[in-house]
């Protein structure tokens, strides 16, 4: 399993957790073995009961709680569609995204996107999580699924690019590098650099202000769910913009683009989104 190195101490926490918020009565003394089992046995014998529990908890939990973000992701993995598994995995990665979790759910994300055939949305998570945390043992996961969905693009450079990145973490995980290996051939008449390139700019791409700071951006949507946002990342990454998330003290998330030296290249590019994707964008001033 792809976070086996995270399940460890957490997953004691999380037993004691569950067991508590069932029986408010119970005092654990001690992270131990047997409180691990029980959660492990909950998950893979009775995931009905499961389910019901992740429920109560996340009910009973805060937010706040660094136990939150692995319940969203446990809560995701033992969904009974897509739907709800996509949701609250995207919900570690827009919310928590200084989390433990946030890797992992970016590559069960790749691979549910991929199954559900969105090469466009496999990209944009597959790149997001090499851009976001590099060093992430990870990455080889997501380069391949990435590469795949590269390929589905008509989009052999980059996807050839990642199949390397792929092989040369793969480590001495032999199922995994033989997975990469069978489509390395495809590879073998292109020229790839060391480093993998990043995902080719478009018309659609702005330059930024000197400092990359402040200027002016286009608001696109401001929303309280985390499955809306990550939708219009996804859209506006394959059409070509700098998109990028900004949350607010209401708790909105904000999807905006661009930070332009001044109003009238943000106005050209808001024209621009209006006509592309609807609704109503608007020009922000940043600080």
């Amino acid at each position: 399993m792809i976070v086996d190195r995270r399940i460890g101490g957490w997953a004691v926490r999380l037993a004691a957790a569950l067991l508590l918020s069932s029986y408010p009565a119970l005092r654990l003394s001690a992270q131990t073995d047997s409180v691990r089992a029980v959660a492990l046995r909950i998950a893979q014998t009775r995931p009905d009961s499961g389910r019901a529990i992740m429920r109560r908890l996340l009910a009973r939990l805060s937010p706040q709680d660094s136990l939150y973000p692995g319940a969203l992701f446990t809560a995701a993995r033992i969904a009974t569609d897509a739907v709800a598994t996509a949701t609250n995995l995207q919900r570690v990665v827009v919310e928590y995204g200084r989390s433990v979790w946030a890797d992992s759910a970016l590559v069960l994300l790749t691979q549910l996107y991929f199954a559900q055939g969105d090469p466009a949305a496999t990209v944009q998570a597959a790149e997001r999580l090499r851009r976001d945390y590099p060093d992430s043992p990870l990455k080889p996961r997501a380069d391949f699924w990435g590469a795949r969905a590269y390929f589905d693009l008509k989009d052999d450079a980059h996807g050839c690019a990642l199949i390397q990145e792929a092989l040369a973490g793969a480590g001495s995980d032999v199922e995994f590098r033989n997975q990469v290996t069978f489509y390395a051939p495809r590879c073998a008449a292109l020229t790839t650099t060391a480093t993998p390139p990043r995902a080719a700019p478009t018309a659609d791409s702005q330059p930024k202000t000197a400092s990359g700071a402040g200027g002016y951006a286009v608001q696109v949507l401001a929303v309280k769910g985390a499955a809306q946002v990550d939708e219009m990342l996804t859209r506006l990454k394959v059409m070509g913009f700098d998109a990028r998330v900004v949350r607010d003290t209401s708790g909105l998330f904000k999807v905006r683009v661009g930070r332009y030296a001044t109003r009238d290249e943000a106005q050209q590019v808001q024209r621009r989104l209006k006509t592309r994707i609807g609704g109503q964008p608007f020009v922000v001033e940043e600080p």
